[in-house]
């Protein structure tokens, strides 16, 4: 071949591999701007509908979408092939001699199998009952304020529940917006200035809530070992200080705002509790995120401090004690003001930590069920995690992918307990409440037991249930 035909062929392979190339970018810009939908004026002359929604990354479908009949139009789930489609996954050795499994239609609420009624420990599946009561008595959109006021002389950091006020602002939060405390010690040091205050004692008001700060119902290694930070009206970052929780956090969270003050230019002769007086008057405040985004991290991450503290604020929304006895009192008189079965029922904590608290997969089913019938509570839906791709459950479900994306579930999990509640898509379009429980495991790897309850549950998305 000579050079001129030699050169050629070059600039004939190198023009292709340039249209390639431009092609090939032109098309990831065109997913692009559909996934942002830039392209629904051309696509569909005004708002796409679903069948033109691209799917998330892993749950791309294997055949084109198409739409399913209403809710209403699916039919009734059969009892028998329900049983049937879970029943090699509940004979799985993993899952210990102590199991339960309830499973009820969603829309009807009627319980389709139940195969045991005994109570277990839930573990962190009590955050459901602890999220359902805060969504029935809660405005979604209150605010909890972290205060500085005056009160003779004294400036008083007063805490008033924030399970997420943080030292200092986030530039990217995890949700939300959180309040911080050196925002507020710069609304507190203006407001001082103003009052020609430039030197002024701290006080630490945490009395919000009442009773003991630990559960004689936890594990006593709890607290002393960093499980779990002293509930508390009052705390900053959670309670962590150098990556150990404190076992004051009001002190520690007044200590820091302290510090702010005094970086600030403001002289701080002392800082000591004290129990807020009458007459005060406001300097500052920072409020909050909104309760409904509070609450959707609490069940997302499973947090038990926030958790603890949420229980509380239903106490006081309720009328009780803000302590775990207030709160417990109140989640209990919530769900049975709900139509819940509450006979079985023991709880002694906002966040499942107590291996004391009990209760039934056919009442946490039913929880779930009415949640979604009510639009108070509806919200707690949306705030489980999604099999596969978030919070606690971003990691599970991956030997079993065809539950993923189709279940959002609350988990719970302690030393030989497994529980997982929530709902479940079935192949035929059923949307199914369900709780499966077990608590007699420690002599199974945990990983094995968590693998065989997402085993029956991905059986439940896999199945063809309605008559």
């Amino acid at each position: 071949m000579t050079g001129r035909a030699e050169r050629r062929v070059l600039w004939s392979v190198l023009t292709t591999l340039l249209v390639v190339g431009l092609l090939a970018a032109a098309g990831t810009v065109a997913v692009q701007a559909h996934r942002a939908g830039d392209l629904n004026g051309l696509l569909c002359d005004g708002p796409c509908g679903p069948e033109y929604i691209a799917a998330p990354e892993g749950l791309e479908p294997a055949v084109p979408v198409v739409l399913g009949p209403a809710a209403e139009e699916i039919g009734r789930v059969d009892p028998v092939r329900v049983s049937s489609a879970v029943s090699d996954a509940l004979a799985s050795p993993a899952l210990g001699p102590h199991t339960g499994l309830s499973v009820r239609e969603v829309g009807s609420g009627e319980e389709v199998i139940v195969t045991n009624t005994d109570a277990f420990v839930p573990a962190s599946t009590t955050k459901l009952m602890t999220g359902f009561a805060a969504r029935a008595l809660l405005d979604p959109g209150l605010r909890l304020r972290t205060e500085a006021r005056l009160d003779e002389g004294r400036v008083v950091l007063v805490g008033g529940g924030d399970p997420y006020l943080q030292g200092e602002p986030s530039p990217e939060p995890a949700y939300g917006v959180r309040a911080d405390l050196a925002s507020l010690a710069d609304r507190t040091v203006t407001a001082l200035r103003s009052r020609g205050l430039s030197q002024v004692a701290l006080g630490h008001d945490s009395t919000l809530f009442v009773g003991p700060s630990a559960s004689d119902r936890w594990e006593p290694s709890y607290v002393p070992d960093d499980i779990v930070t002293p509930v508390s009206a009052l705390w900053v970052d959670r309670g962590v200080r150098g990556g150990v929780r404190d076992d004051d956090p009001a002190a520690f969270a007044a200590t820091r705002f302290a510090e702010l003050l005094t970086e600030r230019g403001i002289t701080v002769t002392s800082v000591e509790p004290v129990a807020l007086g009458a007459g005060s008057s406001a300097l500052a405040a920072v409020g909050s995120a909104p309760l409904a985004q509070i609450l959707e991290r609490m069940e997302l991450a499973s947090d038990n401090e926030a958790a603890e503290v949420i229980l509380r604020h239903v106490a006081i929304a309720a009328g009780e004690d803000a302590s775990f006895v207030g709160g417990a009192t109140a989640v209990r008189r919530t769900l049975a003001a709900a139509g819940l079965d509450v006979s079985d029922l023991q709880t002694y904590d906002g966040s499942g930590l107590s291996r004391a608290n009990r209760a039934t997969p056919s009442m946490l089913s039913d929880l779930v069920a009415r949640a979604s019938a009510d639009p108070a509570t509806a919200a707690l839906l949306t705030d489980l995690p999604v099999a596969g791709f978030s919070g606690t459950l971003d990691d599970r479900f991956g030997p079993v992918p065809v539950a993923r994306g189709l279940v959002r579930a609350k988990t719970g999990t302690l030393t030989g307990v497994h529980s997982l509640a929530g709902t479940v898509t079935t192949a035929d379009g059923a949307v199914l409440a369900f709780a499966m429980m077990v608590d007699g495991t420690e002599a199974v790897p945990g990983l094995e037991t968590q693998a065989a309850v997402d085993a029956v549950v991905a059986a439940l998305a896999g199945c063809t249930c309605v008559r």
